[in-house]
């Protein structure tokens, strides 16, 4: 059963469509306020639900990335019946994702919201276990408090299946093998202060695709969930403006 709030989401608007994509562990609710302002500028938009996400943390640990990009590519399918065409936005593995979409299928246009191309050194990934041993294994997670946020943005799960970083990091490795295939405009936002994806992320990206319109839009203030934040109007209007753009 899908956790109260943290449906889907559809938002219908013009012919130009956008598909939202929410972070590791994370649900669409997030990407809720997002998909509020640029359906106010009159965008259709379609916030699609990671396999195994918002539901129970055990449902999760049985998905793997292909899962993940499915639930991706079922959305993008859903919004090219609709719409003329489609720009993608990804916050964190979403980002991943979504840069991963870009190489798959025709996108106007892509944002990508403190993508993990490199895992901050905080996180002490080097010390994972083998997959093998970590089936059945949870790490905890802190507790949500966020303010005039979506009630369901805190009510993300609490621990984190150990199989599922392995899976996190298959997806960063599959997203860095198809970089060189995107050309089409990118804008890529990061903060310097985001503690999960490292800010060197930011750069590697702009580096490895081969986009000729490519742009870093570098928060000060911010942490890693960038919709969510105090700077997330910052975030909202220069992504709104980059999808906007045309050519």
């Amino acid at each position: 059963m899908i956790l109260p709030g943290a449906e889907p989401f559809f938002l219908p608007g013009g012919k130009r469509g956008v598909l939202l994509i929410h972070g590791f562990t994370g649900l669409p609710a997030e990407m809720l306020l997002l998909g509020q302002y640029l359906n106010k500028r009159g965008y259709t938009v379609l916030g699609v639900r990671l396999a195994g996400h918002a539901t129970a943390v055990e449902d999760m640990s049985h998905m793997t990335g292909e899962d993940w990009m499915d639930s991706v590519r079922d959305g993008y399918a859903l919004l090219s019946g609709i719409c003329e065409d489609i720009s993608a936005v990804g916050h964190s593995m979403g980002g991943l994702l979504a840069l991963r979409l870009a190489a798959e299928k025709p996108l106007e246009r892509l944002v990508t919201l403190a993508a993990p191309a490199i895992i901050h050194p905080g996180w002490g990934v080097e010390k994972l276990p083998p997959k093998g041993e970590c089936v059945g294994q949870y790490v905890p997670k802190a507790r949500r408090n966020l303010k005039n946020v979506p009630e369901a943005v805190n009510r993300t799960y609490r621990k984190m299946p150990l199989l599922c970083v392995h899976e996190l990091l298959a997806v960063m490795e599959a997203a860095k093998k198809c970089m060189e295939k995107i050309e089409l405009p990118i804008l890529i936002v990061h903060s310097y202060g985001d503690h999960t994806a490292d800010p060197k992320s930011a750069d590697y990206i702009y580096e490895q695709v081969k986009s000729s319109e490519k742009e870093i839009f570098w928060l000060e203030k911010a942490g890693h969930l960038l919709p969510l934040e105090p700077e997330r109007e910052l975030v909202f209007a220069r992504t709104a403006a980059f999808l906007d753009e045309e050519g």
